[in-house]
């Protein structure tokens, strides 16, 4: 990544991304579009910087430009792609459900820190490394989005479906999470 697109993604315009939630909400009343009944069009607080440290320092990672930015500038998740998107430090899920086991393996000790060793897709059936991956989305189904942490693929939000279609390639997190919005550009600052 060079240092302008560096730039390019470590400032969201906050204020454009809310409105453009807001504007969402409007259109969809009665929470109809897949994944607003949870997610409500609600943001949650965005994070302190030394929070966004702390949890850093814990896990022995530095968080992708564009996420760490987002959790910092605009909200520790919320509306956003599907059920919405995981808060980092605190995700309440119900024990019994996969998406609880997939937060508490992320964050064992070690496990972001270890690079992810994918650059491309992976079927389901070869099975597959998740290391240097974090949870921050569900599908349902046995469908998550990863958020790679460390490795080549760092920044990458990867579909993650553990029933039928393996480990895929996505775009990079502020891609991911405009492309939800509808917009490209006008909610990040050149």
């Amino acid at each position: 990544m060079t240092m302008d697109e560096d730039r390019r993604v470590a400032d969201w315009d906050t204020a454009r991304v809310r409105e453009r939630v807001a504007a969402l909400a409007a259109a969809d009343f009665g929470h109809e579009r897949f994944g607003a009944a949870d997610h409500g069009y609600r943001l949650r607080l965005a994070l302190g910087e030394e929070a966004v440290r702390e949890f850093e320092q814990r896990h022995g990672v530095r968080l992708p430009v564009s996420y760490r930015s987002f959790v910092t500038q605009v909200a520790d998740g919320g509306a956003g792609p599907d059920h919405g998107v995981l808060g980092l430090l605190e995700e309440p899920a119900d024990e019994e459900t996969a998406l609880h086991g997939e937060r508490a393996d992320a964050l064992r000790p070690g496990f972001l820190a270890t690079p992810f060793p994918h650059s491309a897709a992976r079927p389901r059936r070869a099975g597959y490394a998740l290391t240097g991956s974090l949870v921050i989305g569900e599908s349902g189904c046995g469908q998550f989005s990863r958020l790679v942490v460390t490795g080549p693929a760092a920044g990458q939000v990867w579909l993650d479906d553990q029933v039928w279609g393996g480990l895929r390639p996505g775009p990079d997190f502020a891609d991911w999470y405009l492309g939800w919005l509808g917009v490209e550009g006008p909610a990040r600052r050149p």
